[in-house]
């Protein structure tokens, strides 16, 4: 049996003006830093130790994951950056304040671009375009290695890590719209050997 945990990045500073972020790269505000601390804690308690880890190309899902491993105490821990894990590119909705939007386009149409599973907002990706850059970088390159029963982290964003999600407990195009990750929420999984989810729970921190 391998273990796999997914992490939200902690609050960033675009979040915290509530502000589409996407591709985009802010830092962490303070209350960010302490929920990735938080997250790290709660996995040490929990006896929780990784073989490897992943992460986005962004500043916010790499800080997150380091001072996570900081608290755990694997600050040496391998880990692999790749935008193919990075969060959901928002286009032309990218920086704009989410109410200066619903202004702008009306509160349903903005509701829609970032909640259904396949409308992307202009210029941007949908949930579905999102995963399907995702979860072959993660069948491909991740899966393997808790076939081969390594313990991985994964620290990325809400709509990449949806996507995990999605796959990972079989939901719809429907039962997905309602999932929302928090910051710094750490999903732990079982895998079995054929790959197969035995468990799921999320660590409160």
């Amino acid at each position: 049996m391998s273990q796999l945990v997914l992490v939200r990045h902690g609050q960033s500073e675009w979040n915290e003006k509530n502000l589409f972020t996407g591709w985009r790269d802010p830092d962490l505000t303070q209350q960010g830093g302490d929920e990735a601390r938080a997250a790290g804690r709660a996995l040490k308690a929990a006896g929780t130790q990784f073989d490897l880890g992943y992460t986005s190309g962004l500043q916010r899902a790499q800080k997150t994951c380091a001072l996570l491993l900081e608290e755990q105490g694997q600050t040496e821990l391998p880990m692999t950056r790749h935008e193919a894990l990075n969060e959901r590119d928002y286009g032309d909705l990218s920086g704009l304040n989410k109410d200066d939007a619903r202004e702008k386009w009306g509160a349903d149409q903005v509701h829609i671009w970032r909640r259904s599973f396949d409308i992307p907002p202009p210029g941007g990706e949908s949930l579905k375009n999102t995963a399907e850059r995702v979860l072959p970088y993660f069948d491909g390159e991740i899966m393997p290695l808790l076939k081969a029963g390594k313990n991985i982290l994964v620290a990325a964003h809400g709509n990449s890590l949806r996507a995990l999600v999605m796959q990972l407990d079989g939901l719809s195009q429907e039962e997905i719209i309602d999932v929302n990750i928090g910051t710094g929420e750490p999903y732990c999984y079982e895998i079995a050997a054929d790959g197969s989810v035995v468990s799921k729970h999320i660590l409160d921190t």
